[in-house]
């Protein structure tokens, strides 16, 4: 595809020999295109914030650093959160297992004891038995051993039950301390300001010792090397871009160059503000320098038609008619058309002299 401004040169070049008032149709290249502005964005550009409020406590990285995802970038000051971290620690520390061995070792004795006890009660009781069933001893001694027996049994029980009790316990409040700990560490954590992308600090947005809340941005960072185009476009053209549709480029920071790109992706929603659509494209004829932010104009190609019949839309009447150098209104019909120039499709031919309205 030829670039805009060769495209307009030969347009131009198509209507020569107009003396300013009168001119002729001739044969030519001519696009029809949609105007849009907008700017460049690194990839994955965005603006860092945490929920923190307090002061800038450190800034760990300058401007044009390159940095890794969860690389620190700066950290917010906050007494409470780091007396909370602290306090779960210790908590950690008083609820770790090891720290409650010898609670479990108490209650660990008095089970074996109750487990002997039981052992001894029922070998007792197992003998009297034996000795009851051959009409040996009386039956209080019987009944005797038995309930001994009995209450022995009992008490091992209800101490097995107490020590299980207490390891659960443990083991819960153990669990319990330590997601407390996590808790505590992710809050702290989070007054750390820390890169989501492998890419560039474009721009550190406050410095150390600056009070900060969690609405107000810390940093912008992006791509060190990707770029986009971040493109508005009117309600009213809208309808007639599309996805892969071709872009003639042009900037400020490159007076008279011509760069090409690519409509890759359409956002749906209306700026209602601005009466615009966002649109996102990428280059496929880039600049070999590129920073976010820099401003740019682009035509999105919508048709190119070669050996057009064209004149200049300034010799059109609502677009329907022209004045022939006789004075007559001139019925055309119109094709493609841009800003400059318009497609006669019929009603004109090479040899008809026009005149400019008003003259």
């Amino acid at each position: 595809m030829a670039p805009a401004l060769l495209i307009s040169i030969l347009a131009i070049w198509a209507c020569s020999g107009s003396d300013g008032d009168s001119t002729q149709a001739k044969k030519g290249t001519i696009t029809e295109s949609v105007y849009a502005s907008g700017r460049i964005k690194a990839v994955d550009q965005y603006q860092g914030f945490t929920s923190a409020s307090g002061p800038i406590q450190e800034v760990f990285v300058e401007e044009g650093d390159t940095v890794v995802i969860g690389q620190p970038l700066l950290a917010v000051f906050s007494e409470r959160e780091k007396l909370s971290r602290e306090n779960a620690e210790i908590a950690r520390a008083y609820a770790d297992q090891q720290s409650n061995a010898s609670k479990l070792r108490d209650l660990q004795l008095n089970t074996d004891f109750a487990r002997s006890r039981m052992q001894n009660d029922s070998m007792l009781f197992s003998r009297q038995k034996r000795l009851y069933d051959q009409n040996i001893g009386s039956a209080v001694d019987y009944e005797q051993r038995q309930l001994a027996y009995e209450n022995s049994k009992t008490l091992y029980e209800t101490a097995l039950l107490k020590y299980e009790d207490l390891k659960k316990d443990i083991q819960f409040n153990e669990q319990s301390a330590q997601k407390n700990l996590a808790i505590s560490r992710v809050l702290e954590s989070e007054f750390v300001l820390k890169s989501k992308v492998n890419g560039r600090v474009y721009a550190l947005l406050k410095e150390k010792g600056e009070m900060v809340t969690p609405q107000t941005p810390l940093a912008v960072l992006g791509s060190a090397d990707e770029f986009i185009l971040e493109l508005e476009v009117d309600e009213y053209d809208i309808s007639k871009v599309s996805v892969g549709q071709e872009i003639v480029v042009t900037m400020d920071s490159y007076k008279e160059e011509v760069f090409q790109a690519m409509v890759t992706k359409i956002y749906p929603l209306m700026n209602a503000a601005t009466k615009t659509f966002t649109l996102e494209a990428i280059f496929t004829q880039a600049p070999a320098v590129l920073y976010p932010n820099l401003s740019l104009e682009a035509n999105i190609i919508l048709s190119i038609k070669d050996e057009a019949l064209i004149i200049p839309r300034t010799y059109l009447i609502n677009d329907t008619y022209v004045l022939s150098e006789d004075g007559d209104s001139v019925e055309v019909s119109i094709g493609i058309k841009n800003y400059e120039f318009a497609e006669v499709l019929s009603g004109l031919d090479e040899n008809t002299t026009l005149v400019k309205p008003g003259q």
